[in-house]
């Protein structure tokens, strides 16, 4: 016998009375074309009044229309008890903190110890039966708030809200100096750099990107900027930061330009300290920063938006980690 989610409800109003339920499911509950034929399959998937009817039908005003969705599984990703922060849950959407140097889902070469795993497990004992379905990407080293669907049809909302950019997106950041102005956007195309392809560089036939960005607070040698996203490009923070000259503290892979003295001289994330005593005053400040920092200082800590089932509008929000606020003890200090 199948096993479905608790379903989804609509009630069709006097305005749209005499609809096609296909527009219904489309127009109003926002199915995809995609999901409505995988819901056509299952006896329970579409119903009129409590009966499975065609979505040819005309509905009146008073119906109730409900889907229903089988359940699933992660049957591919294998159950690890690693432990993860929750910030919300509910029967749809798992909302969680994501810790540094945790991968979000498997990948060729990381099929355990990733979030998904510690996710999975999760649920396992809790005798819940969901898919993991990541709504959106962190970088392995990016802390902060991630949104996990429970069943196709919220991932899908949440992902078009996404396309239609009516999620709102916010990252903190520490970076070497201060942006100038101290507020405004940066609109630079990226696209991967044809010389290492595993990076991404602003260039003019790049796709086009769009980050905002306002500084909060500034010292010396650095700064904590706030960042909105308004596309998703990969690395798109760390790109466009270091095109105007402010790379993240600790981005071994997008890095200030200070470096390029000392490529090929020594090793670039560990310099010893004799060489670094042959560095400007500047240029010591510069690696030393890197090096109190284990990783790129990027977390997202705000995430808004509608809730797919219930339509309201939800802000998430996730503190700044430990080891950034030991940097802006740093940062201050100096």
């Amino acid at each position: 016998m199948t096993s479905y989610y608790p379903p989804i409800t609509y009630i069709i109003p006097e305005a749209e009375d005499g609809w096609l339920l296909k527009t219904i499911l489309f127009r109003r509950m926002h199915v995809s074309r995609k999901l409505q034929s995988r819901l056509k399959l299952t006896e329970q998937g579409i119903t009129l009044n409590g009966q499975r009817v065609y979505i040819s039908v005309h509905v009146q005003a008073g119906d109730v229309v409900e889907i229903r969705m089988e359940k699933e599984t992660s049957e591919d990703i294998l159950p690890q008890p690693i432990p993860f922060e929750i910030i919300y849950e509910d029967e749809h959407i798992l909302i969680v903190n994501k810790e540094a140097g945790i991968i979000v889902h498997p990948t060729h070469g990381h099929y355990t110890g990733t979030l998904a795993n510690g996710v999975v497990d999760y649920w396992l004992k809790k005798e819940e039966a969901f898919r993991f379905r990541a709504v959106h990407r962190l970088d392995q080293e990016t802390t902060g708030v991630l949104a996990i669907a429970k069943n196709p049809y919220v991932h899908q909302h949440i992902s078009e809200q996404m396309i239609d950019n009516r999620v709102d997106k916010k990252y903190l950041a520490l970076v070497h100096g201060t942006p100038n102005p101290e507020q405004g956007e940066i609109d630079g195309p990226i696209d991967r750099d044809p010389e290492q392809p595993h990076r991404r560089i602003v260039t003019s036939d790049g796709y086009p990107s769009l980050t905002k960005y306002m500084v909060l607070e500034s010292w010396s040698k650095g700064s904590l900027v706030q960042l909105k996203l308004e596309t998703g490009r990969t690395h798109q923070i760390r790109v466009h930061m270091t095109s105007i000259g402010c790379p993240l503290i600790g981005d071994k892979l997008y890095r200030h330009s200070v470096y390029e003295e000392i490529e090929g001289t020594v090793d670039p994330i560990l310099p010893d300290e004799a060489f670094l005593d042959s560095l400007t005053e500047s240029a010591q400040e510069i690696v030393r920063l890197d090096q109190s920092m284990p990783r790129q200082a990027l977390h997202a800590f705000e995430l808004s938006f509608e809730h797919p089932v219930t339509h309201e509008m939800m802000t998430f929000q996730a503190p700044l980690p430990e080891d950034m606020k030991e940097l802006q003890r740093r940062l201050d200090s100096r």
